[in-house]
């Protein structure tokens, strides 16, 4: 029989996580909200309770874990806020390259980073070349025994946080995205500078920054694989952090829903409480459905991560219905709440501005379906 029960193991995580996010996250994401600040005293926290390593092999030194207890780590830090599951996400963001391509020393090296605590980030996104990787500008010019770095990225997670990115760059431009190739860039090398910080819609605690390199020397050791091979690597990466985005949507979806059950049980219309209402009790029992279809089709994503198995359509689909699913459910709440949902004291309020963003980061909801539509017509 099909056993889709968790193990000891991801029930224990589950409940640490849940502790976690109960004590140091939902008490101050509204604060963290309100003020656009970095929220470096959860994620030192978060250092502390070993949230940081989750994407480093147990041989680096990591914990080792599989991709549906990350996804569970995902979730319920999205559940308390997604704009710290972001920044702490981004860990594994930036090391899915490495952990994908990289040589034995590559690992050990860039993985140390993140076992000592610090932030790392990934850099792919630039002004004209979002989902269209092709348009990649920034260079990549091999000088002897060094590379020399020329280009600006915009939208990287915390890029003005992270000790170490790694970094799509172009070796040749005119093969376009066979020309692309990834290197490590450690964020204190002469040349690299900070520019504009973003103010957004929602996750707005989360670091999303341009980054530019003018004339950054790194050693040929910092390629990761060979040239050319970038592309390959950031599409690898971003098959896996979809999960991670869908499994964090699922945990914002969870959370709305058992704001508004609250909400519903304790606001009185005519002497009664409107979650008598059928009308209510139909939309909660919509939302339920929703949510329990994504958590569904996350499972089986990792499962056949885990598995050794092709997911790369299955992550596209995980990513786009989590992410709409999140999008729908928090709108209905809004609804449910009437004027109280469109206050900013409301905390439906915060989550349908935070979840907006899950359907355009990580490759739009549209380009998951092209995705999903060449998976479908390739085979």
């Amino acid at each position: 029989m099909l056993d889709m029960s968790l193990t000891a193991s991801q029930q224990e995580w589950r409940t640490k996580v849940r502790n976690f996010v109960e004590k140091f996250v939902i008490p101050n994401a509204a604060e963290y909200d309100r003020t656009g600040e970095f929220p470096q005293k959860i994620i030192e926290e978060a250092g502390k309770a070993g949230l940081l390593d989750f994407a480093v092999p147990k041989e680096y030194g990591g914990p080792g874990l599989d991709s549906l207890t990350v996804s569970i780590i995902q979730e319920e830090l999205g559940r308390g806020c997604v704009a710290i599951q972001t920044t702490i996400g981004g860990n594994g963001l930036s090391a899915y390259p490495v952990l994908f391509g990289g040589t034995e020393e590559q690992k050990k090296k860039y993985f140390q980073f993140i076992l000592d605590k610090k932030i790392t980030a990934f850099a792919l996104t630039e002004p004209g070349a979002g989902s269209d990787a092709a348009s990649v500008q920034t260079t990549a010019v091999l000088d002897g025994n060094e590379y020399i770095l020329n280009g600006t990225k915009c939208f990287c997670t915390n890029g003005a946080y992270a000790s170490v990115m790694t970094v799509i760059a172009s070796t040749d431009p005119a093969k376009g995205v066979k020309g692309l190739s990834a290197f490590i860039v450690e964020t204190d090398r002469e040349g690299i500078t900070i520019g504009k910080k973003e103010e957004k819609m929602g996750i707005r605690a989360s670091n999303t920054v341009e980054v530019i390199f003018n004339n950054v020397r790194i050693p040929k050791e910092n390629l990761i694989g060979e040239e050319g091979k970038g592309f390959k690597l950031a599409m690898m990466t971003l098959d896996a952090a979809r999960l991670s985005v869908a499994s964090a949507a699922l945990g914002l979806s969870k959370r709305v829903l058992e704001e508004t059950i609250r909400f519903v049980k304790e606001e009185r219309k005519g002497g009664r409480p409107i979650v008598s209402s059928q009308y209510v009790q139909f939309k909660l029992a919509d939302m339920a459905m929703l949510i329990e279809a994504s958590e569904n089709l996350i499972h089986k994503t990792c499962y056949l991560k885990d598995s050794g198995k092709r997911y790369s359509k299955e992550s596209a689909m995980a990513k786009a219905f989590a992410t709409d699913v999140a999008m729908k459910v928090a709108a209905m709440a809004v609804d449910l709440f009437g004027p109280y949902g469109y206050l900013k004291e409301s905390v439906v309020e915060k989550l349908m501005r935070d979840v907006k963003v899950m359907q355009i980061y990580e490759g739009t909801n549209q380009i998951q379906r092209i995705v999903i539509a060449n998976n479908l017509i390739r085979n």
